[in-house]
């Protein structure tokens, strides 16, 4: 399954950096966007292939070259989020290939989720955003736990 073809997910430099350094040590890369096991709700990196996908996850997009998926039901109950990849620092507690180099993977919504919408105020607007990262509880905007 794969989702429309507007982008959903973007990547910091940071997060390229990240990607680059990982598919160096270990060759092609692919992200699966954790529902709750493992590193909470986490963007996780695997090897190519290590993660086997099934008719009910999602090919959200590419990002870095690598393929992103998503639990297809999670997704819609997120109400189909666009996401930025970013890191952060410290070890995740799950087995993205990140956390050797201290680090983790996070999402976070798009800064134009942020911004009133014609017809919304901006309260309003922060409101739902603030929903939106809550359904995945997180930290400042982070819709991930690390």
């Amino acid at each position: 399954m794969q989702a429309d073809r507007a982008p959903k997910i973007v990547a910091t430099e940071a997060a390229l950096a990240a990607v680059g350094r990982l598919r160096a040590e270990h060759g092609s890369l692919m992200f699966f966007q954790s529902g709750g096991c493992c590193d909470g709700s986490s963007p996780m990196c695997f090897p190519e292939g290590e993660l086997l996908v099934g008719p009910n996850d999602l090919l959200l997009d590419e990002v870095a070259g690598c393929s992103f998926y998503i639990d297809a039901e999670q997704y819609e109950r997120w109400n189909s989020p666009s996401f930025v990849l970013d890191v952060a620092p410290g070890e995740g507690s799950g087995m993205s290939l990140e956390g050797r180099h201290d680090l983790h993977f996070v999402v976070k919504p798009p800064p134009d989720a942020l911004e009133p919408r014609p017809g919304h105020s901006a309260r309003s607007t922060r409101a739902a955003a603030s929903v939106t990262s809550a359904s995945a509880p997180g930290v400042n905007g982070e819709m991930s736990i690390s």
